[in-house]
């Protein structure tokens, strides 16, 4: 039995009725930008985040944009992140004009070390960016602790849905940063059909200046107090969206099922390292991601067996070609480095069968002989 690591067609065949009719009403009232949609779709983001605010823009890319502008990480600026994480992370900071200064990660949870993050603080710091990688929320609250008033801008592009317990507390992906910033590019939990992204903030001013940003710098027809971007979430995303979301907890919590049968079922295979969940965080598992000797060989099985699986990331971004003029060396992010050598991403979607799933713990158990 073959075994995609995705499925989209799997569920949308679940919810098809549900989106065409979301989106033919925005087709049949001719109302494609902004809008009804996109303003209902940004209020109820900002109520699952618990936040007051909640922009919509056009991907997860100009999320980022629109956060680093938004709190003047820009020309000449430092901006602290990980370098084990999607590029979009640190090429909108370049794109801003300011410089990526990459920090390690703790090699359990692949987010940000805080005390890496703290060390790498100047006075040119304007921003630090932890990313809730494979789906669990980064230490927001220590990030926050230790930047002492520099905005600190979450990077919750596969982790919307999730959230961390702080002081006793739960609090969602998004929620307790200066800004938290979303994708949904269609393989998130949360995906659209095409791409699309949104921020969130307590802050009414941070609100105000990302919704003139999005907008060519403009909250009055024809007058641009700045140069903003062209940066609106179409109505057909947000319409798609809004059709996807009353769903979104089920498949969230049927990826943390499918999470822990693979964790047990490997739990006996001492190569493997299987995702570790800190005890104050709820994952959505965008990805189930898991540590391995031989990697190439082992992916060659997998490949032979039919079973579907990624590499998230082969290269860590502090080693990048693009990035050669910040003058990073191996061995500076040692342990970015080595996840970057040892990870593979299983199948982990919410539609997959118990048949899909046997196939897939058999062809990983049968690459260690087990």
């Amino acid at each position: 039995m073959s075994v995609p690591l995705l499925d989209l067609r799997a569920q949308h065949a679940t919810i098809r009725d549900e989106v065409v009719a979301s989106i033919m009403k925005v087709v049949d009232d001719q109302a494609f930008i902004l809008g009804k949609p996109v303003a209902d779709l940004e209020a109820e983001v900002a109520t699952l985040s618990n936040a007051k605010y909640a922009v919509g823009c056009a991907s997860g890319t100009d999320a980022l944009l629109i956060a680093y502008r938004a709190v003047g990480a820009v020309d000449g600026a430092e901006v602290i992140t990980s370098p084990f994480t999607f590029f979009a992370t640190a090429g909108a900071i370049h794109n801003v004009g300011a410089r990526p200064v990459f920090v390690d990660i703790d090699a359990r949870t692949f987010n940000m070390d805080p005390a890496a993050a703290a060390a790498a603080i100047t006075s040119k710091t304007r921003a630090i960016v932890p990313v809730d990688l494979f789906g669990q929320v980064a230490a927001v609250e220590q990030v926050a602790k230790i930047a002492n008033g520099i905005p600190v801008i979450e990077d919750a592009a596969q982790s919307i849905g999730a959230r961390r317990k702080i002081d006793g507390a739960w609090r969602m992906a998004g929620e307790a940063a200066t800004l938290g910033t979303f994708s949904f590019f269609p393989s998130k939990n949360l995906g659209g059909y095409g791409d699309g992204g949104a921020v969130v903030t307590q802050d009414e001013g941070l609100y105000n200046e990302m919704m003139r940003l999005r907008t060519h710098g403009s909250t009055k027809t024809y007058i641009h107090e700045i140069v903003g971007y062209n940066s609106r979430l179409d109505a057909l995303q947000a319409a798609a969206l809004l059709a996807k979301l009353p769903h979104l907890a089920a498949w969230s919590a049927k990826r943390r099922a499918n999470a822990a049968f693979y964790s047990q079922a490997f739990a006996d295979v001492a190569e493997i390292v299987t995702p570790y969940t800190e005890p104050v965080s709820e994952s959505i598992f965008n990805q189930y991601t898991i540590r391995v000797p031989r990697r190439d060989a082992f992916r060659a099985h997998l490949s032979a067996k039919g079973i579907g699986h990624s590499v998230y990331y082969p290269l860590a971004l502090h080693l990048q070609p693009c990035f050669a003029y910040l003058g990073y060396t191996e061995g500076q992010c040692p342990e970015s480095e080595r996840a970057s050598a040892e990870v593979v991403s299983l199948p982990i979607y919410p539609e997959l069968t118990p048949g899909q799933l046997d196939e897939v713990v058999s062809a990983v158990r049968g690459f260690f002989g087990k």
